[in-house]
């Protein structure tokens, strides 16, 4: 569980103040996190992620969103699979491993991925499994208390999970920002007590 008071004051200490649809987005990456049971370091590299890719939105978003539908249709090589969501799910495999992972078509309907609880399910199960590029969170990202230079290393390899190297260094120190916000909120994975068998 996350202190989300002390998180959104350490966030907005750094990056300032927020409308309601990014709270909310942050909200629904905190719960799903919650919900997983997701390591502090994972997760701070998916907020930074998720902020990076959604244009500080923290909501999803399609690929090139500031221009038109028209523009992407000419352009994009994967249209009508361009990159939807809070990561950018892009080509038509990736569309049918989405699908057959949530049990919807979303080759048949791609606008799908754009609603808000099946985004972020993509970008946790995307990331773990390393979809985008056969990389993964486990392959680069650990969960010792290091110093900040090498939770830097780390994330910084970790882009490799997204997006090869583009704006490693950049998306990482945001990562170390909301890293630093999870330990202010003392995040942490409560392990849920046993439950006893039925009789």
């Amino acid at each position: 569980m996350i202190d989300r008071k002390a998180f959104f004051d350490s966030v907005r200490t750094a990056l300032g103040g927020f409308k309601p649809e990014q709270v909310a987005g942050f909200d629904l990456v905190l719960d799903e996190a919650e919900k997983r049971r997701t390591p502090l370091h994972q997760l701070a590299y998916m907020l930074a992620t998720a902020w990076w890719e959604t244009g500080r939105t923290m909501q999803p978003v399609r690929e090139a969103f500031w221009l038109s539908e028209a523009w992407r249709k000419a352009h994009l090589r994967y249209y009508p699979f361009y990159g939807r969501g809070f990561v950018q799910l892009t080509w038509e495999f990736n569309y049918r491993k989405a699908g057959q992972k949530l049990g919807i078509d979303f080759v048949k309907d791609p606008d799908r991925v754009m609603e808000p609880g099946l985004a972020v399910a993509i970008m946790f199960d995307g990331m773990e499994e390393g979809w985008f590029t056969s990389k993964k969170l486990d392959d680069t990202v650990d969960e010792l208390d290091e110093d900040d230079a090498e939770d830097l290393r780390e994330f910084i390899s970790a882009r490799k999970i997204i997006n090869g190297t583009d704006k490693a260094a950049t998306i990482g120190k945001l990562a170390l920002m909301f890293e630093s916000a999870l330990k202010a909120g003392r995040y942490s994975v409560i392990t849920p007590a046993p439950q006893p068998a039925p009789p």
